[in-house]
């Protein structure tokens, strides 16, 4: 009898001889043709899951097909060492809705649409150019037909916003893979990324930052303090297209903006400058993101400070921002919680024309929505007030329906001051592989300021929009 020990080893020297001629026979015999036994099949097959969708096809893609199946190209190596695989995608979005709102006992109905189209040349893994323009609508304005006006400056009839402007043209890359041979073992720094040109940009979930701006941007990624799994840092200059409280002027930007994932939490600290029409700013941010339990949260605190004295678009404030949501057990909805407390009046570095007020990131109840003279049910301003949202999000069908329901308010800290309370339902649904049916309304009450000629005011509106995506 042979030992137990003996046996094992006896099967498992068995199992290595026999295990080329075994992936011969699973690959069908096959040989690669220099007597060194099997090799993968050069033949491209779909994607082997049952029920899978079809892959997405834009409107327009030259090169290897987005998200398709096949034999990569080559390429082409150049000077650099680099080895670029150019593919063209053409994409977009087009926003068309028929919306009514009543606020100060003045009413504005309206049908508007928004088109967002974009060219993605893609060369490699980290380097593009894209180009996006908004043909529709410029400067916070939309194409549109009013149908329904009470709003002094807001006439009935059509308005015409076609342009060819460019709101998106940029290119971004990395230094260390435009010029490998620098570091052919890639053990040097020069893994440096950055972007130029038009770019929009989204900073502390837009609180500090959310506009497009043209300027460089320099990163340095994938860095690892003692405690921290990768630090990321940002330095960007922004020398054209800044807007301040959605008003474009002469001004230049200046930031200093990282991140750094420590093992329970997400650290961001971002610091900006901006000098030029409307007086000169400094604005900061701190932010930590984290999932405590079964609960997700996000805490921020952010401050501007008016180098000079004080204007409409510099001013002096701090504002305390917290968002807390968990998933009820057993299921896909989300309930949150979204609270705020300004303190003075906080303003953002840089907001675009149609990005709303700081606070939009509050809930539905404050959010622009982006299209059109809608505006949002409460006002989105940060000015000595403390308020809260508390929404609801309902998913049926499989996540492709949803409906959202959020109850909001803010209150006053200083005189003169408003408080306002409003409760906003979205219906959401989507259709086939590119249309999304959207459906809101709201309705609120606003208090008065105690200012001359302000009284309360109740607030109403609805909206359907439909959305193509190709």
């Amino acid at each position: 009898m042979i030992p137990r020990p003996a046996a094992l080893a006896a099967a498992f020297l068995t199992v290595l001889l026999l295990l080329p001629a075994f992936s011969a026979t699973a690959a069908g015999g096959k040989d690669s043709g220099d007597g060194h036994g099997s090799r993968l099949s050069d033949e491209a097959i779909p994607l082997q899951l049952e029920g899978f969708p079809e892959r997405p096809k834009p409107i327009l893609e030259l090169g290897e097909n987005f998200l398709g199946t096949g034999t990569l190209h080559p390429g082409y190596e150049l000077p650099t060492g680099a080895v670029w695989q150019p593919q063209l995608l053409v994409f977009g979005t087009l926003r068309t809705g028929v919306q009514s709102s009543e606020r100060n006992g003045q009413r504005l109905s309206e049908a508007v649409a928004r088109l967002d189209l974009f060219a993605n040349l893609q060369l490699s893994g980290t380097e593009r150019v894209v180009v996006g323009l908004r043909p529709l609508d410029r400067d916070g304005r939309f194409t549109s037909w009013i149908f329904d006006s009470e709003v002094p400056g807001l006439e009935e009839g059509s308005r015409n916003e076609f342009n060819a402007t460019i709101t998106s043209l940029f290119f971004e890359g990395d230094f260390g893979e435009i010029f490998p041979n620098l570091s052919l073992d890639d053990d040097s720094a020069t893994d440096i990324g950055f972007s130029l040109g038009r770019q929009p940009l989204l900073f502390q979930e837009g609180l500090l930052i959310q506009d497009s701006i043209d300027g460089l941007g320099l990163t340095r990624n994938t860095l690892q303090p003692a405690g921290t799994s990768n630090f990321r840092a940002t330095l960007f200059l922004g020398l054209d297209e800044v807007s301040r409280a959605g008003t474009e002027g002469d001004a230049n930007l200046y930031g200093f903006l990282t991140s750094t994932d420590l093992r329970r939490s997400t650290v961001d600290a971002d610091l900006v400058w901006v000098e030029g029409d409307g007086g000169d700013a400094l604005v900061a941010g701190v932010s930590a993101v984290q999932r405590l339990g079964l609960v997700n949260t996000a805490f921020r605190l952010l401050a501007s400070s008016a180098l000079e004295e004080e204007t409409a678009l510099a001013t002096d404030g701090v504002l305390l921002f917290s968002e807390v949501s968990w998933t009820p057990h057993g299921g896909h909805d989300l309930v949150y919680v979204n609270s705020f407390w300004a303190l003075d009046e906080f303003s953002s570095a840089a907001r675009g024309p149609d990005a709303g007020g700081p606070l939009g990131r509050a809930g539905i109840n404050f959010a622009a929505v982006g299209l059109g003279n809608y505006g949002a049910a409460l006002s989105s301003r940060a000015r000595d007030v403390v308020g809260a949202a508390v929404g609801y999000q309902k998913f049926y069908a499989g996540t492709r329906k949803q409906i959202l329901v959020e109850l909001a308010g803010r209150v006053a800290t200083d005189d003169p001051g408003a408080d306002s309370v409003a409760a906003t339902v979205r219906y959401q649904s989507a259709h086939g592989r590119r249309f999304v049916f959207v459906a809101d309304a709201f309705a609120g009450y606003r208090g008065s300021s105690g200012l001359p000629g302000d009284s309360d005011d109740d607030l109403f509106g609805g909206r359907l929009e439909l959305v193509l995506k190709f």
